[in-house]
């Protein structure tokens, strides 16, 4: 019993709850007590998702989120705070009148950005999901390309871009902090990229056409495979690496191995250049034509060993050098634009000072009682215990002890792997069962009352 719980961070009923009261929220009320909550839920569903996938087991966090709906929320919300980022905060930084006693607030708005398209990332490797975004997916096609630009164009080093040194110390810190964090968000779209070209036969046509078209994914992802950003050579002259929120220094023996992020970017490629729908739409006019063929030199013997799939893209551009696509096809198609940035900056358009004048009164100066509250709460959030758990052993069979696929129906906790062994040990676990099913309910309820 103690194993199951200790590799959860939430409970289904409680994931149904939370992902169930998600809701949108209008730019001048992020950082709220009511946003804040958000947040926390947010950050938990967030958690529990890649707990989920790691260990293989159950994913309700993602079944959750497609049974109610959720994915243009979080879309939304991700994009709210990317405006927010750009137009309210760079105000903030330059009230005379605000010294903050914390920015800890702040930093979880900051910070806001990077949980959601984290738990967007963990949950769009399933189709159903993708799918279900329905016309936000725009938004997030042009999201994500927003990011892969400023990928592109950025240097590897954080400290050489410009800070606004007319801001008091801790709010300068908080905007080298959200140029750092701006680096990792990045790589997470890169990541969603490539989920979106996997599915991208059942997309609307119109997301195709912003991939393909608009901004021209695949010369984006060109640029990317030269430029390498997620890699570098120190002051030693040592490899280093980007994975998992750090850098890391590569054994020499492992040099030629392909990362996470160059797995990525690779398979994207395949994706949007091989598939049958993408080569009639897109245009191979002599300049991406020119883009593609630089790929040639990076798929190597070594390459093409750990992703076997890339000789048909090494063939495809083999032929490519030698003719001439036929012109891609042009269908009549009644264009969706996206419109969750345009409407929000259209709807705040010259209110950027008295937002942030409003969240200065309202959320980011709180008194010494909220913030201990604040701490309390996110201090729960990111237990220690529960950290420890992100990667976890496979769960364990109640009463055999076998690897457990399956879940008790009412409490949601306990696991079995088979239903005899659930009959067997019904009697032990009864009356544990019934008070974990109304202690959940009961919690989740008064959660959601508070939060209301």
């Amino acid at each position: 019993m103690a194993a199951g719980l200790g590799s959860a961070v939430l409970l289904p009923v409680e994931a149904a709850g939370y992902a169930q009261s998600l809701q949108e929220f209008p730019l001048k009320d992020i950082g709220s007590a009511r946003w804040f909550r958000q947040h926390e839920y947010i950050e938990k569903l967030n958690m529990q998702a890649i707990i989920d996938a790691t260990a293989e087991q159950d994913e309700f966090v993602k079944e959750t989120i497609y049974a109610h709906g959720k994915v243009p929320t979080l879309i939304h919300e991700l994009i709210a705070v990317e405006v927010w980022k750009q137009k309210v905060f760079p105000v903030l930084c330059q009230l005379q009148d605000f010294t903050p006693k914390s920015t800890f607030p702040i930093y979880i708005v900051i910070h806001h950005e990077a949980t959601i398209i984290n738990l967007l990332e963990t949950i769009f490797y399933h189709q159903d999901l993708c799918d279900s975004a329905d016309e936000a997916v725009l938004d997030l096609v042009d999201y994500c390309h927003r990011k892969l630009t400023l990928l592109a164009a950025q240097s590897s080093d954080c400290e050489n871009q410009e800070l606004d040194r007319s801001s008091p110390a801790a709010l300068e810190e908080l905007q080298k902090q959200s140029q750092e964090l701006e680096f990792d968000i990045s790589l997470k779209a890169l990541s969603i990229i490539r989920y979106i070209t996997d599915h991208i036969d059942s997309l609307p046509l119109s997301a195709q056409a912003r991939l393909l078209n608009t901004h021209n994914i695949p010369c984006v992802l060109v640029h990317l495979m030269e430029y390498c950003p997620w890699s570098r050579n120190n002051s030693k002259g040592e490899l280093q690496k980007y994975a998992d929120g750090k850098w890391y220094t590569v054994p020499i023996e492992d040099r030629l191995k392909i990362t996470k992020l160059d797995g990525q970017v690779w398979i994207a490629l395949y994706n949007l250049v091989l598939k049958p729908n993408c080569q009639q739409r897109y245009d191979f006019n002599n300049f991406n034509k020119n883009q593609l063929l630089k790929l040639r030199s990076f798929l190597t013997e070594v390459v093409i060993d750990q992703l076997p799939n890339l000789v048909e893209l090494q063939r495809f551009l083999g032929h490519l050098a030698m003719t001439d696509p036929p012109p891609p096809k042009k269908d009549l198609i009644l264009e969706q634009v996206p419109d969750i940035q345009n409407r929000i900056i259209r709807e705040n358009s010259n209110k950027w000072k008295a937002i942030a004048k409003h969240q200065v009164k309202t959320a980011f100066n709180p008194s010494e009682q909220d913030l201990r509250e604040q701490a309390h709460r996110l201090t729960e959030t990111y237990n220690l215990d529960m950290m420890e758990n992100l990667i976890p052993d496979r769960p364990k069979c109640g009463f055999c002890g076998a690897v457990a696929a399956k879940r008790c129906s009412r409490c949601q906790v306990e696991r079995y792997c088979q239903r005899e062994c659930q009959v067997k040990h019904w009697s032990k676990h009864k009356k544990a069962c019934d008070l974990m099913a109304v202690a959940a309910k009961k919690k989740l309820n008064e959660e959601l009352e508070i939060n209301q």
